[in-house]
């Protein structure tokens, strides 16, 4: 059974770090578990654990999956150059589907690229354009939204709309299908173009006391067509369900 999660994990995860960090002490500790439906044909939804380590300082930030560095740091404006871990994977062996687990294996890799915030009394635009370092798939992703986050006492709301483009190389590393692979597979050979994927997502968090906080993190992915009409995947959408508790200090 295929271990799929998908790269808006680290976007995630930066955002929850992001909420717990307002207005508690620079470092943080915590641990989550991670609901994620697979779109792969042949395999089954997972739950995972999480460990979690945050850190925000003037200069430097670490959440989770998710590092950067500064370029620019103010209360309206926030560049930095960024890196991640985007643990999006397809392991052929462990597929439930005969044709599938006669494909090649889709590894994770290790993104980097630029974040940029920029904020106001309406809300606040988040964009992260990043590149794929290791070789697997020399793709590009960028990740754009637009959020409110709403402080009422101990609880933080923070709902928000965007997109995802991935660039034909990324969208053909993991979800096409080579001529060889189609002649082992019986699966139809496929190659993708780049892709536009909308999403919604919604962060909760409730501080329990000065250091405890509870929190909920949720995005709804509606896979475009280049996704979609690829053999290997039998799902319109995708997501992910990230809850967990944290300590600051």
């Amino acid at each position: 059974m295929s271990k799929f999660k998908i790269l808006t994990l680290g976007a995630l995860l930066a955002s929850s770090f992001t909420a717990v960090h307002a207005a508690d002490g620079p470092w943080s500790l915590g641990a989550a578990a991670l609901v994620t439906p697979n779109p792969y044909k042949g395999d089954q939804d997972r739950v995972y654990p999480v460990p979690l380590v945050g850190y925000e300082g003037d200069s430097f930030y670490l959440r989770g999956l998710n590092a950067g560095y500064y370029l620019w740091n103010d209360k309206t404006d926030k560049l930095s150059i960024t890196a991640y871990y985007s643990p999006l994977f397809f392991r052929a062996k462990d597929s439930d589907s005969d044709s599938m687990r006669k494909l090649d294996n889709r590894k994770a890799t290790l993104m980097a690229g630029l974040s940029y915030a920029h904020y106001t009394d309406y809300g606040f635009l988040r964009t992260v354009l990043a590149g794929d370092t290791l070789g697997n798939s020399n793709g590009i992703t960028w990740d754009t939204a637009w959020l409110y986050r709403y402080t009422s006492d101990k609880l933080t709301l923070t709902p928000g709309i965007g997109v995802q483009w991935s660039s034909d190389k990324q969208n053909d590393y993991y979800y096409g299908i080579s001529k060889k692979e189609s002649s082992r597979s019986g699966l139809s050979s496929y190659e993708p173009d780049d892709s536009w994927s909308p999403y919604v997502e919604l962060s909760v968090n409730y501080k329990l006391n000065a250091d405890w906080s509870v929190f909920g993190m949720g995005r709804y992915i509606r896979l475009s067509d280049d996704v979609t009409d690829s053999p290997m995947i039998d799902k319109q959408w995708t997501g992910v369900l990230l809850t967990g508790v944290t300590y600051s200090f």
